[in-house]
């Protein structure tokens, strides 16, 4: 199934190899079937090439986290709240804010 999907993704992407939505569509694929690397080039290219494209940073730094890679997390989740915060999607800034306290060791409770 997920090798369908990739296949339909990539000739997509083929006809329009800018469309932000493909290359996430693309990196989510990559990441539920754990092809890591290939996931991350198209959530850093996302981050790079279409920086408002919101949904990224979540994703990129869930990716970073799986990676080892927290001090990067952390960062992606910082610049992502920024971005939510001036794209005025609320939401996204929530989700991205719970995960970089936890990332950054802030998700305490109080007693």
């Amino acid at each position: 199934m997920h090798h369908i999907r990739l296949q339909k993704l990539l000739e997509f992407l083929k006809n329009e190899p800018n469309d932000p939505f493909l290359k996430y569509a693309l990196a989510t694929e990559y990441f539920n079937i754990k092809e890591y690397d290939k996931a991350l080039f198209f959530y850093e290219d996302l981050v790079s090439k279409h920086p408002d494209y919101v949904g990224t940073y979540y994703h990129l730094g869930k990716l970073y986290e799986v990676l080892g890679r927290k001090p990067e997390a952390i960062e992606v989740y910082r610049n992502g709240m920024n971005v939510a915060r001036k794209a005025g999607d609320n939401h996204a800034y929530s989700e991205l804010q719970t995960v970089f306290n936890s990332a950054s060791g802030l998700d305490y409770e109080d007693d």
